[in-house]
């Protein structure tokens, strides 16, 4: 039964998610969040997903939802909410948290919750991949590659590990295809190992990181080329990746293209495999277009200090302020007289200003 004056919103928790205890994390989420909500929970199975939770609590015309688990738990409840306006709480669990970290949420437990209780929202951008929803990025070769071959098995002993290492794996088997890029104001034929098209992506997404930073809400998708000639080029383009994603500046190479567009339509000789957020959903061709404004999230408070003034630093400037009183007027003499490194004592000299 719901309490008087609280919200009931649906929690739709993955148990399986990570690499902890989920109980334990159950019980943190209730600890923050119920003080403030009256939390529906609703835990996935193999036989009900996230995605299919969500579409049933929109149906319900309810103000938020909250979900718990890893990037798949997470992109699936988002893409039920494109264009809805229902705000998205998320709280990480996963192996590599790319939807809190490419959104700048907070990915852990504590930090999460606090970041929903605070109520902040902003609206991101979204996508659709073959008229399929996107919330991160469409992977065609060495990305795609890379994700199947890190099984779950893998995943959840190593995190992260387990797709570094399907990675260096993925070198060895370095190939290249003929891929047609088609916008709205061109065509590009270039023979590459890796298309990478992001509407957000975290540094950790290392093959998107072509322009300078991925940005979620600019209305753009970002398309990152990459034209490795040997595996050892492939190395050393993922290394220069990932410094100028943490620089948050453009890519430097001659075998590394990007651009940025609203719509943009990928084909391969021969077709290539495809991973979209996360999972594999087959070949090319993809067709993408950039939803602008298309999600709402629950985001950490942006605190943005305005100065006010700057004018100290003019030359042979005074300032008097107007209407001060006699004490202000003191305190302001032994500010001047401070600022010029004299040591006084503060009281004898507000005693003998009388």
């Amino acid at each position: 039964m719901a309490t008087t004056g609280i919200t009931v919103e649906p929690l739709i928790f993955n148990p399986v998610a990570g690499q902890g205890n989920s109980e334990q994390d159950l019980a943190t989420i209730k600890s923050i969040l119920e003080p403030t909500f009256d939390l529906d929970i609703q835990y996935t199975t193999p036989e009900v997903s996230a995605g299919e939770l969500a579409v049933q609590a929109i149906e319900k015309n309810v103000e938020m939802i909250i979900a718990s688990g890893g990037d798949g738990t997470v992109s699936a409840v988002a893409e039920a909410l494109i264009n809805t306006d229902i705000p998205l709480g998320a709280i990480a669990r996963g192996t590599a948290n790319a939807f809190a970290n490419a959104l700048d949420i907070p990915d852990t437990i504590e930090a999460a919750c606090q970041v929903i209780v605070d109520g902040a929202t902003k609206k991101v951008d979204a996508a659709y991949c073959n008229d399929k929803p996107m919330i991160l990025l469409a992977g065609v070769g060495f990305e795609a590659e890379t994700v199947e071959d890190a099984d779950r098995e893998a995943k959840d002993r190593l995190g992260m590990l387990a797709y570094v290492l399907s990675g260096l794996k993925q070198l060895r088997e370095f190939e290249k295809f003929t891929t047609t890029i088609e916008t709205d104001d061109k065509v590009i034929e270039v023979e590459a190992n890796s298309v990478t098209v992001a509407n957000a992506a975290p540094p950790t997404s290392v093959l998107a990181q072509g322009t300078a930073g991925v940005d979620y809400d600019d209305g753009l998708l970002d398309v990152t080329i990459i034209a490795a000639e040997t595996r050892t080029g492939a190395i050393a383009i993922s290394y220069h990746l990932l410094q100028s994603a943490s620089s948050n500046e453009a890519a430097e190479r001659d075998d590394v293209g990007y651009l940025r567009t609203k719509w943009v339509k990928v084909t391969t000789d021969p077709p290539q495999k495809v991973v979209l957020d996360g999972e594999l959903i087959g070949l090319t061709p993809i067709e993408v277009k950039c939803i602008p404004e298309g999600l709402t999230v629950f985001t950490p408070i942006e605190q943005v200090i305005q100065v006010q003034e700057r004018l100290e630093h003019l030359p042979g400037i005074k300032i008097t302020a107007k209407n001060s009183t006699a004490e202000e007027q003191k305190l302001e003499s032994l500010r001047s007289i401070v600022k010029d490194g004299v040591e006084i004592d503060s009281e004898e000299f507000l005693n003998n200003q009388d």
